[in-house]
């Protein structure tokens, strides 16, 4: 049985054994027994998952390549998810146990796995995968670049980021138009933030939805006082700020917004 890829479901299953084996070993094993792998398709990447002292599941929303998986990787069976992994309740598996994320994410929602993965950040100290490779240099990238922006500042706040290595789309069926990277996110010994959370998501994402404006002219929604916009932060754009800056502004804003 051979899986066909579905267009709709942005599958392109690799089929580089030597690729596969080095995302797999993207993952280094600390601080988790558990880790999950989201779209395994035919399992090119999870055969060399298996390999590792650690306990695998896998999370499939497509029933051919569920079914493949099931009849190819006996061990593996009890614990394939039949799921859509960004309306999946982890917790129903994993309790609070810590697990990490791996896979080749298809293209058309790798980005809201990576916002699923920040929801479940306090359970995920560890991700690694391949995107699109200008998703995975934006999520990597570092302020003072065009590409830096919501997902960059929100990813940086809680994980360390590495790009790991760049592949061509003559590795996969069916091969895609662009080129893919690999990247492995590492959280944090401490990634609780010292500002509120909630806001800092808000701010972040005010600032580069009007990236070109000064964060004057992008807050304005906040009602900031004149005292707080007078601060020459105000006058730099989004792509000019650290993750740190970020945090600052956010502690300034809410400091501001709090009654007398």
């Amino acid at each position: 049985m051979i899986v066909k890829p579905k267009k709709h479901l942005g599958q392109h299953f690799l089929n580089d054994e030597m690729i596969a084996q080095q995302i797999a070993d993207a993952l280094t094993l600390e601080g988790y027994k558990d880790v999950l792998e989201i779209g395994p398709g035919m399992g090119v990447l999870t055969k060399y998952i298996l390999k590792k002292p650690i306990t695998t599941y896998a999370i499939e929303i497509d029933p051919e390549s569920v079914e493949y998986l099931q009849a190819n990787f006996l061990n593996l069976a009890p614990r394939i998810i039949q799921e859509n992994v960004l309306k999946y309740d982890f917790s129903s598996v994993f309790g609070t146990r810590p697990f990490a994320i791996i896979g080749n994410f298809p293209y058309n929602i790798s980005t809201q796995i990576v916002f699923k993965t920040l929801e479940n950040r306090d359970q995920v100290p560890e991700f690694a995968g391949m995107f699109q490779k200008e998703v995975a240099q934006r999520i990597c990238e570092k302020e003072g670049s065009k590409v830096y922006g919501i997902l960059s500042v929100l990813v940086q706040a809680f994980y360390e980021a590495e790009y790991l290595f760049t592949v061509p789309p003559s590795v996969f069926v069916p091969p895609p138009k662009v080129e893919s990277g690999v990247l492995r996110l590492t959280r944090k010994a401490d990634y609780s933030l010292p500002c509120d959370e909630k806001l800092f998501f808000r701010v972040v994402k005010s600032a580069f939805q009007q990236r070109r404006k000064t964060l004057r002219n992008s807050l304005k929604t906040y009602n900031l006082s004149d005292n707080l916009k007078a601060n020459t932060i105000f006058d730099k754009r989004p792509e000019q700020l650290s993750v740190q800056a970020f945090i600052e502004l956010t502690l300034a804003i809410e400091t501001d917004q709090q009654p007398i």
